[in-house]
């Protein structure tokens, strides 16, 4: 659907999440883009609510501070 998608984490997992409302009005989510997700306490294992979005800018500085992996 439109609001959910499918999440490659960090941890080599991949997880639906769900874009909540007030990203879903004010930012646009593309394919790549690298994201923070919260995974559900409740209901089933493997989904999550998507938090934040993260630019370029970000992500390259993450990738300099080893934050995240340069080939993530």
């Amino acid at each position: 659907g439109g609001e959910n998608l499918m999440v490659k984490c960090a941890d080599k997992v991949v997880r639906r999440g769900r874009i909540r409302g007030k990203l879903k009005r004010r930012v646009w989510i593309r394919d790549n883009d690298v994201v923070i997700i919260a995974p559900w306490e409740f209901g089933k294992e493997g989904r999550g609510d998507i938090l934040w979005r993260y630019t370029l800018p970000q992500v390259e500085w993450l990738k300099q501070e080893k934050y995240i992996p340069l080939d993530f």
